[in-house]
This record gives C-alpha cells, structure tokens and sequence, in this order.
C-alpha cells in the first residue's frame, strides 16, 4: 500500500501505486513538456526502478531518443519473439548504437514453454493471444518483478482503443500495483515526423514499404493510406493488442512458471 507520506510533488514513490497518486502525477505534469517529464520520472524517485519497454518498431526511435539525452543507461526491455522481421533486430542493433543506449535488455521466451505450446512454432495462426502470452506477456512479466514502473511508447492517434491516453495510468496487467507512463501519449504523427527530422533519426525500413505499425511478421500487414495505423495488426482477428498492454490472452496454461503477484489472464 502507499505510504501517506509519500507525495507526487517529489516523485517520492514506493513500490505500489494508487489511482489517487496516479492522477496527481497527471495533474502535476499536465502542462510539462516530455523532456521535463522524463528527466523527473529518470531523476527523481523512480531512478533505477523504472524502464522503457520498446518494440524497435515505427516511431519507437522519438522516444529512445528522448530517454538517450537525459539517462543512456535507462533499462530498454525488447521482447525477442523470435517471430520479428530481420528488418526489426537490424534496426533495433543501429538505433541501440547511434542513441548510445547501454543498457537494453533481450527478453526471450521460455524454451520448455515455447516446446509444450508452440512447438511447430504455428500457434500465431489459430490463437494469436496464445502466442502472444508464451511470447511476450510470461517473459515481460517476469521481468518487471523488479520494477516499479514501465515507460512505453503509445500513443492516442495510433488507433480508436488508445485514444484519451494519459500520461500516467496504473498497470492493469497484474495486481502489483505499477505505474504506467506514456510520455508520448497525446503527440500527433506530424509531431513525431517534425521529431525524426529535426534530430536526424533513422526511420524503421520497414516504414517506407507500407507498415506503419511494425510487430511480429506473421501477424503484420501493410495500411493502405488513411487507414487506422494499427489495422495491420493481426488483421482478421477480433485483436487490436497483444497482451502486455491490455490483458486479454485466452492460453490454457497454468501460470505456474509466472512470478508472484503476477495475475495470468488466461
């Protein structure tokens, strides 16, 4: 529980948050720009127990960039699939080393879970939010058993179920209690495109060639102009995300390999 205290004045934060903290965070930085946000949230209490969770898709360079200039060394969590584009882990290995990133950390999922599941490596095509709780959502949340927050790079214009995106929000995906931070929630595309130029960022290859919304390969499919940017996801299916967002996986597992607290969804 939090601690009375504690305010957000300072960003003295324990380990669990409350909807009380959490919209006084959003009061307090209403009107602050991103890179005074995030030198708060990198500087202040939440140093050491907070990190970004990255796709090395699309837009993600805007935010490593921004995380880069104040703290290199902030924990870059990246879920390796093993269903990625090429194009992904190449431009994941450039972008880490041109921002001076120090400190990314591969998440890979579990061998023996992936065999029992997987194991013709095929689930995407039947259950997609099977493959995606095996892939993504078991190896995140056993990595965020030592934080206290994540920072992500979601934002409002991306589709009809991220808009009103604050900045802060409570994680629903278990019952711990973390903070969420969205810093790009409420940019526009044409904010961002302004940000590449600007700083000189590489865009991910994949962009140029119709995929505005990058994740695995199998479940990716290019947008035609002006469509949702992230209707090429998992296009067909009733599923707009994979799970380490908005909790929604219908696996048969029986979370025993998952860390305490953690509250599987299948």
């Amino acid at each position: 529980m939090a601690s009375p205290a504690r305010t957000p004045d300072t960003l003295d934060l324990g380990p669990r948050f409350t909807a009380a903290e959490v919209a006084a965070l959003n009061a307090r930085f209403a009107d602050a720009s991103t890179q005074d946000m995030l030198a708060a949230v990198l500087g202040e209490g939440l140093a050491g127990r907070v990190a970004v969770v990255s796709s090395f898709g699309a837009e993600s360079a805007v935010l490593l960039h921004l995380v880069a200039q104040v703290d290199p060394a902030t924990p870059v969590l990246f879920l390796d699939t093993h269903k990625h584009f090429p194009e992904t882990l190449a431009y994941r290995d450039a972008l880490v080393a041109q921002l001076g990133l120090t400190n990314l950390v591969v998440l890979e999922p579990d061998a023996a879970t992936v065999a029992k599941k997987d194991e013709a490596g095929l689930r995407w095509s039947w259950d997609p939010d099977g493959c995606c709780e095996i892939r993504k959502v078991i190896p995140l949340a056993k990595a965020m058993a030592g934080l206290d927050a994540t920072i992500t790079g979601r934002k409002g214009f991306q589709s009809s179920t991220r808009a009103g995106l604050p900045r802060f929000e409570l994680d629903s995906s278990d019952a711990v209690g973390r903070l969420k931070i969205n810093p790009l929630a409420s940019w526009t595309k044409d904010a961002l495109d302004a940000y590449f130029t600007v700083h000189g960022l590489p865009h991910h290859p994949l962009v140029a060639q119709g995929y505005p919304s990058i994740g695995c390969a199998p479940c990716t499919s290019k947008v035609a102009p002006g469509e949702d940017p992230r209707s090429g996801r998992w296009k067909g299916w009733d599923k707009t995300e994979c799970g380490i967002h908005v909790p929604g996986s219908t696996d048969d597992g029986d979370g025993s390999e998952l860390p305490p607290g953690y509250e599987p969804v299948f």
